[in-house]
């Protein structure tokens, strides 16, 4: 599982830091996790394929998690593109996409499907044989989701050389990594666990943008591998943090707490602070495994 920071900043773009956009490679995914101004810049300077990204996830539509949609969409035009792409984003994205593309006329050459969400309760909004997404219901101004990306069980492991003993024929190896008992040449039945190890454990990636302390959402990302939680102000403006619907940096890491995750990355932050460790440093108060998101940074787990 690979994430790679696009943009980390809230509201307007710096020099040095842009909106928020994320992409994470999970199980052969490339998923873009909104798509702030400039997030195809960042893509071609991080060299991200755009002909890989094939599910886009917004979180809300406020403009510095969604104005570099239209852009991207009509370069995947002028690409000469023909794979189609989801759209994943609350009700009434699509009438905003298109209509930049009917005013530009501009139109696709390539199936572009919306999804629109509009339920405050979690749904699985994508899923396959590798991966599933489920929405995470947030608090904000406006209508807003994060989302939680999950590996699907790994296959278990062959061990070779006590197949190998126990008489096997390696022609039920796929049967084997599916955790099937096999019959070896002698005819006896051979217990799985005696000629496999446990595969990895499944990793996951809870996305939570803009949002409220909302100390409920730790249950459903309970034991999440990564927690990517905004975190806009530090507690010295924590009344600006409710006034505006957003986080503190400590209330992020009371949410990792409280769910059990094992690393806590900080973003979104606010442009009246000049020392981003200073977020890092309140977190860690609370929770102690965090890092801090910065464009081009990149973390494998």
């Amino acid at each position: 599982m690979l994430l790679t920071i696009l943009g980390s900043h809230s509201a307007t773009p710096l020099a040095s830091a842009h909106p928020t956009a994320q992409i994470l490679e999970m199980k052969g995914h490339i998923f873009l996790i909104d798509c702030g101004e400039g997030t195809q810049m960042q893509l071609r300077k991080y060299k991200i394929k755009f002909s890989r990204i094939k599910h886009i996830f917004i979180s809300h539509l406020h403009g510095d998690h969604f104005f570099g949609l239209p852009g991207l969409i009509t370069t995947f035009m002028l690409m000469g593109r023909e794979t189609e792409v989801h759209i994943y984003g609350p009700k009434g994205i699509k009438n905003a996409i298109l209509t930049f593309l009917k005013v530009g006329k501009v139109y696709t050459n390539y199936p572009l499907y919306f999804h629109e969400l509009e339920t405050t309760t979690s749904e699985m909004i994508f899923e396959d044989e590798k991966v599933s997404v489920e929405t995470i219901p947030l608090d904000h101004r406006v209508y807003t989701n994060g989302y939680l990306f999950k590996e699907k069980p790994n296959d278990r492991k062959l061990n070779v050389e006590a197949a190998r003993a126990a008489k096997v024929d390696l022609v039920y190896y796929n049967r084997i990594k599916k955790g099937e008992d096999v019959v070896n040449r002698e005819g006896v039945l051979i217990p799985n666990e005696e000629i496999t190890f446990d595969p990895e454990p499944p990793k996951s990636y809870a996305f939570c943008s803009d949002t409220v302390y909302k100390p409920e959402i730790a249950i459903q990302i309970r034991q999440t591998t990564v927690l990517y939680h905004e975190s806009t102000f530090l507690e010295d403006r924590k009344d600006l943090a409710e006034k505006t619907m957003h986080s503190t940096a400590k209330q992020a890491a009371l949410i990792a707490k409280a769910a059990d995750v094992n690393t806590l990355i900080l973003g979104h932050y606010s442009a009246r602070y000049g020392d981003l460790n200073l977020f890092k440093k309140e977190a860690e108060t609370v929770f102690p495994n965090v890092y801090l998101a910065e464009d081009g940074k990149r973390f494998e787990f």
